[in-house]
């Protein structure tokens, strides 16, 4: 059977090719990104393994035998999951392969703000000497409260990386139970209180209707004055625009952000400049181990699918493939 891979940044498909050969698949790849050139790829596929491609309903649609779609990631927001279910094919993702990966650089990027350490290696390579900042830009986490919006795998490991560091944590999460939060050593808080009482607001929820933008500028002139924000989640859980309005005001002090709305952040983007930005072109997932395990997962996924197995992790409700 045939098993297409969408689009990939891995040199090769070396993995998936050996996994989906030793059970008598063939690998078939590209490197699309737009409905015209996705469509006639899948259009005989068996399997659909897909990255960062918009695989939304024309494409979908134009599935005539796909048994499953596996997204290379944990967030799924670039496959439309109602055209998916409508035609009866399950989505898959890979929620456990970099969890430690995110989580320490969640951490890298908090510490990486609060101590100002990128401005201060910039402060010497430039021949300069002292602090590169006021003394008011050197933080303390102890004395700070961190806000961790999103108490999945990802954010409940954040929150255990910060508790040596003795900080209040809050949580929103409209999912997560208030008990397990409070096991964890942290504050269950709606979304206003997260917003409004946060020093440091790190982002960890998935990308949907009631997600996208809920950083804006309304949002952003409630946060405390001179708040920090961090985003390892999906770029467009924040408005641009407003995000380097309320860098640029002072508003915020500083962002560390690893996905952007859009990507790569554009050439002229004062993000890309910003000395109160520290940024990093969706990377924070990367490791040998790491990625191995993601390529792994979603090749032998894809088998599973087309020997009828009963498929684990499923986003879209469809429990068995067609």
């Amino acid at each position: 059977m045939q098993v297409v891979v969408t689009d990939f940044s891995f040199p090769s498909l070396e993995i998936e090719e050996k996994i989906l050969a030793e059970q008598g698949h063939q690998v078939v790849r590209g490197q699309c990104k737009t409905p015209e050139t996705l469509i006639p790829l899948v259009a005989n596929a068996d399997a659909v393994i897909t990255q960062f491609a918009p695989v939304k309903a024309d494409v979908i649609n134009a599935m005539q035998r796909s048994r499953v779609i596996v997204r290379y990631g944990i967030g799924v927001d670039n496959v439309d999951l109602i055209a998916a279910r409508e035609r009866g094919i399950p989505v898959c993702n890979v929620p456990d392969y970099c969890i430690d990966e995110v989580a320490d650089h969640t951490l890298a990027f908090i510490l990486g703000a609060t101590r100002q350490v990128v401005s201060n290696t910039m402060h010497v390579r430039n021949g300069k000497w002292g602090l590169s900042t006021g003394l008011d830009g050197m933080r303390t986490l102890r004395d700070l409260t961190v806000g961790i919006v999103g108490f999945g795998r990802i954010g409940r490991e954040v929150a255990s990386r910060l508790a040596p560091f003795k900080s209040r944590r809050l949580v929103h999460d409209p999912i997560a139970g208030g008990d397990s939060v409070r096991a964890a050593g942290c504050e269950p808080v709606d979304l206003n209180a997260i917003i409004e009482q946060s020093d440091v607001l790190t982002l960890h929820c998935p990308s949907t209707d009631q997600t996208r933008r809920m950083l804006n500028g309304t949002t952003f002139g409630r946060m405390k004055s001179g708040s920090i924000l961090i985003n390892l989640a999906r770029g467009d859980l924040i408005e641009t625009p407003a995000l380097v309005s309320a860098l640029q005001s002072g508003q915020l002090s500083a962002a560390a952000i690893d996905v952007c709305d859009p990507e790569p952040i554009p050439m002229d983007s004062p993000l890309r400049q910003m000395e109160n930005v520290i940024v990093a072109s969706h990377v924070a997932s990367a490791s040998v181990k790491a990625v191995r395990t993601l390529r792994e997962t979603a090749a032998n996924l894809a088998g599973m699918a087309l020997r009828g197995e009963k498929l684990p992790n499923v986003v879209n409700g469809v429990s068995t493939p067609r």
